[in-house]
């Protein structure tokens, strides 16, 4: 790939990040926190993109024009000697050194870029989260809860009171939270949330397991805002033995996928 080649894949990888970061795009790869870096990425990939192809452009008009000047010399010494001095002086056009044509498979590196653009992934859901265990950590501490009831809470914060605070600092009162559904191999329900540190590719599942008035019918993957009440039960992932503590539920409704699907709460 040539090197005008090589600045229009660069721009759109620059255009790319810059959609992304302009948009709740960027989110389904990488924490809130970090949309500067991918907005300052996309930039920085788009003037170097631009200098390339200037600095290209000015090298090719320069060679023309020595090309041209060198031409135009021979001729004039051509047209004052001889004829058999001027064919003597008549410089041979050489093959160009490296006119070998670059292949075509290599555009195929845009197909992904165009698909960043074009099309948003769906963030990692219930299919993922079943087959990772889960990733409650015991918190430093705790915040302070509103005085409301329910308790509006993510649904980390609550797995971490339910399992190492054993449900005190609710103080009786009722919890609301949301989180997208997973169903196990028995077909028992988990409300779920993604936690993440850095990006999308360390993403790793928190889940709260649902008793009580559960919905007739859930299907993996639907968002659910579920008020309920703490319960001491706790059952263990038996993917990696984790804590997975219950919420028994007194109301579930349906929403809407958030803007921003991964809880990055876990790790503040």
């Amino acid at each position: 790939m040539n090197r005008q080649a090589q600045a229009a894949v660069m721009f759109l990888v620059g255009a790319a990040l810059l959609h992304a970061g302009g948009t709740n795009l960027y989110l389904r790869y990488v924490k809130a926190g970090l949309q500067w870096l991918v907005l300052t990425a996309g930039a920085v990939l788009i003037v170097a993109a631009l200098a390339t192809a200037w600095y290209e452009w000015k090298r090719a008009r320069t060679r023309k024009a020595t090309q041209e000047a060198a031409q135009a010399a021979a001729s004039e010494a051509a047209s004052e000697a001889t004829p058999e001095a001027a064919s003597e002086a008549t410089p041979e056009v050489a093959p160009e050194a490296h006119a070998h044509p670059e292949p075509r498979i290599s555009w195929l590196l845009v197909l992904p870029i165009l698909a960043l653009i074009l099309i948003a992934p769906p963030a990692l859901g219930s299919y993922s989260a079943m087959r990772t265990g889960t990733a409650l950590q015991h918190p430093y501490g705790y915040m302070k809860l509103p005085k409301a009831d329910p308790i509006p809470i993510n649904l980390v914060d609550y797995a971490g009171r339910a399992v190492y605070d054993h449900g005190r600092s609710f103080g009786g009162r009722s919890v609301r939270l949301s989180g997208f559904v997973a169903l196990d191999k028995n077909g028992a329900p988990y409300l779920v949330r993604m936690a993440l540190n850095c990006c999308a590719a360390d993403a790793q599942p928190v889940k709260v397991a649902l008793t009580g008035k559960i919905p007739p019918v859930l299907q993996p993957d639907a968002w659910l805002q579920v008020t309920g009440t703490y319960t001491a039960r706790v059952t263990h992932d038996p993917v990696n033995n984790g804590p997975i503590p219950y919420l028994k539920v007194t109301e579930a409704k349906p929403i809407p996928v958030p803007s921003d699907p991964y809880d990055e709460s876990w790790n503040n």
